[in-house]
């Protein structure tokens, strides 16, 4: 069973989303917080799964509460939930270390997949954010660069074969099935590949292989 934090300061939303959520027997919304204070209490006193955050909150807003979850609970998988798709928000919970980015009108079966696969320890982006972050990145010159190439340099072909996959957007059991190697082998190289590239997340991960060339999409 996933359990998940849902927080939201409208009641409607964090409804509509536990509903959704509902719809998947493997799935349990186990707290709901209207705020980001009363998100980062339930993550710590229910280490969930997954924790879905809405990024505009009273007490403390969704990127100080993901970044708070982060450092005291990491082994809950944290995803902005949110209304807005600008790229300053974007790029602020990336840079917090959010596994994911979902948008609250997104088609309903996203929340479904973003879940899942945040609780496989896989990167999740709403579609519609991989778009904006690659135009991003663009703009800014940033793709397929030689910094990108000189990062990677310090991994060994294996890992950078494992980075390759991640930016795929693959769980630890996809890739091991695509490599035949065993799950925890494949923990320990995104581990070492994490400390590495000072790297926070698999998101940033998987930026980082579309920007030295090892994936050609996010």
């Amino acid at each position: 069973m996933i359990r998940v934090l849902l927080a939201d300061d409208e009641a409607m939303i964090r409804a509509g989303v536990a509903a959704i959520l509902a719809s998947d027997e493997g799935i349990e919304v186990v707290a709901e917080a209207p705020d980001g204070a009363e998100a980062v209490a339930l993550a710590q006193a229910h280490r969930p799964d997954v924790a879905l955050l809405d990024i505009r909150m009273p007490r403390m807003d969704g990127l100080a509460a993901a970044a708070e979850i982060r450092r005291t609970v990491p082994g809950t998988a944290v995803s902005m939930l949110t209304t807005f798709d600008e790229d300053e928000y974007v790029m602020r919970a990336l840079a917090e270390g959010a596994n994911g980015f979902m948008l609250k009108a997104a088609d309903p079966r996203e929340f479904v997949i973003g879940v899942r696969a945040l609780a496989e320890g896989a990167a999740f982006l709403s579609p519609r954010i991989a778009q904006r972050v690659i135009a991003k990145m663009g703009a800014a010159g940033l793709t397929r660069r030689t910094p990108g190439l000189d990062r990677i340099g310090v991994l060994t072909p294996r890992e950078q074969e494992v980075l390759g996959l991640l930016g795929e957007g693959l769980s630890n059991h996809d890739i091991a099935g695509r490599l035949f190697l065993s799950e925890g082998t494949v923990k320990g190289y995104v581990s070492a590949i994490l400390t590495r590239l000072g790297l926070q997340n698999r998101v940033q991960a998987a930026i980082l292989a579309y920007e030295s060339g090892l994936v050609t999409r996010l």
